[in-house]
C-alpha cells in the first residue's frame, strides 16, 4: 500500500521540490520556470518560513509541495505580517488525486497551529475557493494584483484565542523574489 505523507520540507527535499516545480509549471518558451526561481530566492530571503514550506511525500517520493511566506500588511504607519501561499505544485503523474488539496491543506493547518491569521494567493478562485479562501478586495487587501479581480484572494484563518482583533487590512507587501513572477 503506498502511503502518502505530509510534512515540512527538509533541506535534503530541495532538488526533488525543483524537479516538482520545473515539472508542474513546465512552458514551451523558457528552461527554467519562474517558480523554480522564486522559490530558490524566498529560501534565502527574510520571508522563509521552513515550518510552513511543506511537501508532499507519496511512496517515499516527493511529489508535491505548498509554500507559505511572509509577506506584510501596510495600513498607513503600522504593517502587520500575514502569508502569501504559493507555489503550489504537485508532479504532473501524480496530478488531480487529490495531493495538492492536502498538501494546501497541512500547510493552512501548520499556519493556523502558529497562530497565523491571515493567507493570500492569486490563483485560480473555483481551486482554492474549497479551502475557504474568497475575493482580497472584499477583505479590504490590496496588492500589485488587485486589478486582476477574482484571483487575488484571501483565507481569514482562526484565531488561536478568542477576542483577537479582526485581521488586518491594507496593502500587502511581497518580498523582492516576488517581484520577478
Amino acid at each position: 500500500m503506498t502511503t502518502l505523507r505530509l510534512r515540512p520540507e527538509d533541506p535534503a527535499d530541495t532538488g526533488a521540490i525543483r524537479r516538482v516545480l520545473a515539472a508542474a509549471f513546465a512552458r514551451p518558451d523558457v528552461a527554467v520556470p519562474p517558480e523554480v526561481r522564486l522559490v530558490d530566492e524566498l529560501r534565502g530571503s527574510d520571508a522563509w518560513l521552513p515550518e510552513l514550506a511543506m511537501v508532499a511525500e507519496y511512496g517515499g517520493e516527493i511529489v508535491g509541495c505548498a509554500l507559505l511566506t511572509r509577506v506584510l500588511v501596510s495600513s498607513g504607519t503600522a504593517s502587520t505580517p500575514a502569508l502569501a501561499l504559493g507555489p503550489v505544485a504537485v508532479a504532473p503523474h501524480r496530478q488531480r488525486i487529490g495531493l495538492g488539496t492536502s498538501v494546501v491543506q497541512a500547510a493552512l493547518e501548520a499556519a493556523t497551529e502558529l497562530g497565523e491569521r491571515l493567507v493570500v494567493v492569486l490563483g485560480d478562485p473555483a481551486y482554492y475557493r474549497r479551502f475557504g479562501f474568497s475575493r482580497a478586495d472584499q477583505l479590504g487587501l490590496t496588492s500589485p494584483w488587485s486589478g486582476l479581480g477574482e484571483p487575488w484572494q484571501a483565507l481569514v484563518l482562526p484565531p488561536a484565542t478568542s477576542g483577537e482583533p479582526p485581521p488586518p487590512q491594507g496593502e500587502v507587501l511581497f518580498p523582492p523574489p516576488w517581484s520577478k513572477v
